[in-house]
C-alpha cells in the first residue's frame, strides 16, 4: 500500500474522473486547491476569466468534500498565502506531511517546468499523471507526427475519428466526406432567429468571488459584470443541453458569419467549461452525434463541431507540446510593429475591430472567425509582434490557456510559425469582412474602396503585406494566383496599395 498522498489539482481541472484523483485515496489522502496571484497576474488575465476559474474552483472543492474527500482549499486572501503553485505546495506539505505528491499534467509549459522541480527541492516523490480526458496523448502525437513534413490537422482529424468512431460507417466517414467545411460558410442575416447562450445566475460562492475580483485585480483588462457564466458540472450541463435543442441544427450553416447585434449567432459558448474541465470533450461530441442519428441536427452541423474538438483542439495541444518552449518565440515574417490600444479600448473607426473587441471586453468571448479573420487578420496584416498578440489572445479570452491559444494564434492566425501549422497564412481584404458580417455597413471606412482617404484599411494592407514578405510567399503554390494577379496590376496601382498601407501604418503610431 502507497503512503499518503498530497493531490494537487488546479483551475483547469475540476473533473471528479481526473487520473491524480483517479489514483488517491478517498478519505485518506488530501486535495490540495490554491487561488495564487502568479496563475491571475503571469499575463492580467480578463477579470471574468479569473472570477470563473476561482469560483468553479471553490464549488469543485465542495463538491469533493461532499463527495468524502479532504480538501485543504487555499483563497486568494488567505493569511500567508505565498502566491504561487511552488510556495503554497510547502506550506501544504508541512501541513499535511504527506509521502507522496499526485497531479495530473497541466495544460502549460512553463507549469510543467515547475512541476518537474519539486520532487528535488521538497524531498518527496513527485508523480505527474497523464491528462486523459484528451483522445490523444502528448506520446501518440509525437508518434503520429514523426516523420511527417507536414502536420496537417486534417490528417490528423482522421485519425481521431477512427479512433473514437465518432461519424463513421463501419470503416468510412458518414456521408462518405470526412469534412463538410464547405457547406458551413453561410453569411447570417439579422432575421433569423438566434439563440442566447443559457445565462446563469451567481450564487453567494460566486458573488463573494466577484467581489474579491473586482477588490485585486481592478486595473485587468475587461468588464466583471455581468457575469453569467455556469461555474458547476450541472451549470454546464444545462448550456450543453441548451445548445443541442436550440442552436446546434444551424451551428454549421452560420458558423463563419458575424452580426453586430448577435455575439453569439449558434455557436456553443462551451469551450470555457471544456477546457476547464466541467465537461468532458468526447462526451460532448458524443451528444452531437446522437443529434445528428436522431435526426435533429444535419451532418454538416454535427462535423463541423466535431471536427473543432476532436480535430482541431486536440491538434493544437499536440503541436504545442511537441514544439515548446521555442513555439511561442517563433516570427517567420519578422513583425515587430507594437500592438495597437484599440486591441484594450476598441476606440477604432473600423467597425470590426471595434465590435470584435468591444464584445470581447465586455464577454470575454468572441467566436473562432472574430478571432481568426478580424483581430487575428489584421495583426497579420499589419505585421504586429505576434508574441505581443499571443498574450492578448491569452488575457482577454475566458476558454484561453496557452496549450490551446499560442498554436491557434501563432500557427493558424498569424503564420509566425512559417507553415507549420497552416497551409498558407489566413490573410484577406475587406470583402471577406463584408462578405461574412454587416460589420461594414455601419463603418466610417468604404470596403469598396481600395486605397486613398475613407478606403477600409484591410485593402491596401492586404496587398502591402502580400509585397512586402513576396520573397517568403511568392514559392507557395496556395499563393500562386494571388501573386499572378499582383504582378498583372499596373505600376502605379500597386504603388497607390503600398502607399495607402503605409499611410495607415504610419498613423498607427
Amino acid at each position: 500500500m502507497q503512503g499518503k498522498a498530497l493531490v494537487l489539482v488546479l483551475g483547469d481541472q475540476v473533473t471528479p474522473s481526473l487520473s491524480s484523483l483517479a489514483a488517491a485515496e478517498r478519505g485518506r489522502d488530501v486535495v490540495l486547491m490554491v487561488e495564487v496571484a502568479e496563475e491571475a497576474t503571469y499575463v492580467r488575465h480578463h477579470k471574468k476569466k479569473i472570477a470563473f476559474l476561482f469560483s468553479a474552483m471553490r464549488h469543485f472543492a465542495e463538491a469533493l468534500r461532499q463527495a468524502g474527500w479532504k480538501v485543504d482549499y487555499v483563497r486568494l486572501d488567505d493569511p500567508g498565502n505565498r502566491g504561487s503553485f511552488t510556495g503554497e505546495l510547502e506550506r501544504a506539505i508541512t501541513r499535511h506531511k504527506p509521502e507522496r505528491v499526485l497531479v495530473t499534467e497541466p495544460g502549460e509549459w512553463r507549469v510543467r517546468a515547475a512541476m518537474e522541480s519539486w520532487s528535488e527541492r521538497f524531498g518527496l516523490p513527485v508523480e505527474i499523471l497523464e491528462d486523459d480526458r484528451f483522445l490523444c496523448s502528448r506520446e501518440a502525437f509525437a508518434d503520429w507526427a514523426e516523420g511527417r513534413k507536414q502536420l496537417r490537422m486534417e490528417f490528423f482529424y482522421r485519425e481521431m475519428r477512427r479512433k473514437s468512431g465518432l461519424l463513421m460507417d463501419g470503416g468510412e466517414p458518414e456521408g462518405g466526406r470526412w469534412n463538410f467545411d464547405a457547406e458551413n460558410r453561410k453569411p447570417a442575416k439579422t432575421d433569423l432567429f438566434m439563440p442566447k447562450p443559457v445565462h446563469s445566475e451567481p450564487d453567494e460562492i460566486t458573488r463573494e468571488v466577484l467581489d474579491l475580483v473586482a477588490e485585486r485585480f481592478p486595473d485587468h483588462f475587461g468588464d466583471l459584470q455581468p457575469f453569467w457564466f455556469a461555474v458547476t458540472a450541472e451549470g454546464a450541463e444545462a448550456a450543453l443541453a441548451h445548445f443541442l435543442e436550440e442552436a446546434l441544427p444551424s451551428f454549421g450553416d452560420y458558423q463563419d458569419a458575424m452580426l453586430s447585434d448577435e455575439r453569439f449567432l449558434y455557436h456553443s459558448v462551451l469551450s470555457l467549461y471544456i477546457n476547464a474541465g466541467l465537461l468532458d470533450p468526447l462526451e460532448v461530441c458524443r451528444r452531437v452525434e446522437a443529434e445528428y442519428r436522431a435526426g435533429r441536427a444535419p451532418l454538416n452541423a454535427a462535423e463541423g463541431f466535431i471536427r473543432q474538438i476532436i480535430g482541431w483542439r486536440e491538434y493544437v495541444r499536440g503541436i504545442y507540446w511537441l514544439k515548446m518552449p521555442d513555439y511561442v518565440e517563433q516570427n517567420f515574417f519578422e513583425a515587430v510593429r507594437p500592438l495597437p490600444d484599440f486591441y484594450w479600448t476598441a476606440e477604432t473607426e473600423m467597425a470590426c475591430i471595434r465590435a470584435a473587441v468591444t464584445q470581447t471586453k465586455e464577454e470575454a468571448y468572441a467566436h473562432h472567425i472574430q478571432r481568426l479573420m478580424v483581430t487575428g487578420n489584421f495583426a497579420l496584416l499589419a505585421g504586429i509582434d505576434p508574441k505581443a498578440v499571443h498574450e492578448w489572445y491569452l488575457v482577454v479570452y475566458a476558454d484561453a490557456y496557452e496549450w490551446v491559444e499560442a498554436p491557434n494564434t501563432l500557427g493558424m492566425a498569424l503564420f509566425a510559425d512559417g507553415g507549420l501549422l497552416g497551409s498558407k497564412p489566413y490573410a484577406a481584404s475587406g470583402n471577406y469582412i463584408n462578405k461574412m458580417s454587416d460589420y461594414c455597413s455601419g463603418c466610417a471606412y468604404d470596403v469598396k474602396r481600395k486605397t486613398g482617404e475613407g478606403a477600409c484599411p484591410f485593402n491596401p494592407l492586404y496587398w502591402d503585406f502580400l509585397a512586402r514578405n513576396e520573397d517568403k510567399l511568392r514559392g507557395n503554390p496556395r499563393l500562386a494566383q494571388i501573386y499572378r494577379t499582383w504582378d498583372r496590376m499596373a505600376d502605379d496601382k500597386r504603388a497607390d496599395y503600398r502607399k495607402s498601407a503605409a499611410a495607415f501604418l504610419d498613423a498607427l503610431r
